[in-house]
């Protein structure tokens, strides 16, 4: 039975790959930060009864307390568990929080990174672990070709963007000064009805549906003509995952081919809901109307605008696609729009009912 370590295990990505890892029979150890507030929720459809919520011993799943900034937390972690494949999916990965947190993305996102790799070495694990680092489309941030593929130049635009470049060239450097099977994975935007409230396409998603509910009146966004190439993160975690058997180690960008505005995922979403979306005004005097009430729905608000504005990022999947046998577009973006509006529908709908409970 193969052993993997995952960092970042409570998040989008990483709940989803601990799913698709136990499903090929591994033995799944997930890294979780001490919270004193509960923060396991993505979690949850992984365990089996009330019990497995402390993880018995003969389960195939297992959470293990620490951070990826701890260096002597994380080679004691990676010592006992002795994994065969690694996937540092931590990060601080919100890009306009990171102008707010520079020091300590870089922390999480450049140092984070370099600790798991150190620790592998110092070990003498280097001929046993595989190790994958979640790379990101932000490095090629002002892009200096489109469609951005695996030897397109950086240009970042964010110290998330800065961060995860350190990531990625230690990552790197280590492979190559280390004969170590260290890859990255440079995946571009990837949601999912996981995917934390805060990031647009969820605020999108869930915005839209309490307000064809009537439980909230307005949509407030930033930079409506941004264009990013949208996939599902439960397809791209299969890709990591072929990253890692793959023959040798090489860094693969993984995306769709396709591009889409912030405005479209806005219409696409009203439009799963119910209501057709016009639009009136322009730049920060744009607003969305319901066609059907004349209602303004959606604002843009100057405050959501990042102090240097990633206009368009677009992959080329075409090296996934060959060596991996990996298809972008099995989920296709209006198709990832419906799951996610379906979902939030269902959640607000959920959230009245508890709480007519309580009333």
């Amino acid at each position: 039975m193969k052993k993997a370590l995952i960092t970042g295990v409570t998040g989008q990505d990483g709940s989803y790959l601990a799913e698709f890892l136990l499903e090929k029979g591994y033995e799944v150890h997930g890294l979780i930060r001490r919270s004193s507030s509960y923060n396991q929720e993505r979690l949850e459809d992984l365990l089996t009864d009330e019990e497995a919520k402390a993880l018995l011993e003969n389960s195939n799943f297992h959470l293990h307390y620490g951070d990826v900034t701890d260096a002597l937390n994380v080679t004691r972690i990676i010592g006992e568990i002795k994994p065969d494949e690694i996937y540092n999916l931590a990060a601080q990965s919100h890009v306009r929080v990171s102008f707010d947190m520079p020091g300590y993305t870089l922390d999480v996102d450049g140092k984070g990174t370099l600790n798991i790799l150190e620790a592998v070495r110092i070990l003498g694990l280097t001929e046993k672990t595989r190790i994958y680092q979640a790379s990101t489309s932000e490095l090629f941030g002002k892009v200096q070709e489109v469609p951005q593929k695996e030897t397109t130049p950086f240009y970042p635009r964010s110290p998330y963007g800065v961060a995860k470049i350190y990531g990625f060239w230690i990552t790197k450097n280590y492979r190559e000064s280390y004969n170590m099977f260290a890859v990255n994975g440079i995946l571009f935007n990837h949601e999912s009805e996981r995917r934390g409230e805060t990031f647009v396409t969820r605020k999108i998603t869930l915005g839209a549906a309490r307000i064809a509910q009537g439980k909230q009146e307005k949509l407030k966004l930033g930079n409506l003509e941004s264009l990013r190439d949208w996939g599902y993160a439960k397809d791209y975690v299969e890709c990591m995952w072929l990253i890692l058997q793959h023959d040798k180690p090489e860094d693969f960008v993984i995306a769709t081919g396709e591009m889409h505005s912030v405005r479209k995922f806005v219409e696409l979403s009203f439009k799963h809901t119910g209501i057709e979306i016009e639009w009136t005004g322009s730049g920060v005097d744009e607003k969305g109307i319901n066609k059907a009430t004349g209602e303004v729905i959606v604002e843009v608000d100057p405050k959501f605008f990042r102090p240097a504005e990633v206009e368009q990022l677009l992959g080329d999947p075409k090296k996934a696609k060959t060596l991996l046998n990996w298809n972008p577009t099995k989920t296709s973006f209006e198709e990832l729009v419906r799951i996610m509006v379906t979902e939030d529908m269902k959640k607000v709908e959920t959230e009245e009912k508890v709480k007519k409970m309580f009333d």
